[in-house]
């Protein structure tokens, strides 16, 4: 998985996709969600284990994650109900923002 960490105005804004879906476009009912390199990946994001991304979700004030893979590992650790993620062409999205 992708892990990118961005300090903002707002808060630690974090991106965990799983690499297979950077580049891609999945399309939803509503719309369409482009995982571009300038978000997700770049110079700036690692490749991490699920503890790293765990960690850094946890300091977040903003996350965006899309994949099964990275979806499933903020499921687990309790940090995303999974009755709120969205199914976009097969493949799975969620946002977490802390008020």
């Amino acid at each position: 998985m992708l892990l990118r960490e961005r300090e903002t105005p707002e808060g630690l804004l974090v991106s965990v996709c799983d690499t297979d879906c950077l580049g891609e476009t999945f399309a939803h009912d509503r719309g369409e969600l482009e995982v571009t390199e300038s978000f997700y990946g770049g110079a700036a994001a690692e490749e991490a284990e699920p503890e790293r991304i765990v960690g850094s979700l946890r300091r977040a004030a903003t996350a965006n994650l899309v994949g099964e893979e990275a979806v499933g590992v903020a499921i687990e650790a309790g940090l995303v109900d999974e009755n709120r993620v969205l199914e976009l062409d097969g493949t799975r999205h969620a946002q977490l923002v802390r008020m």
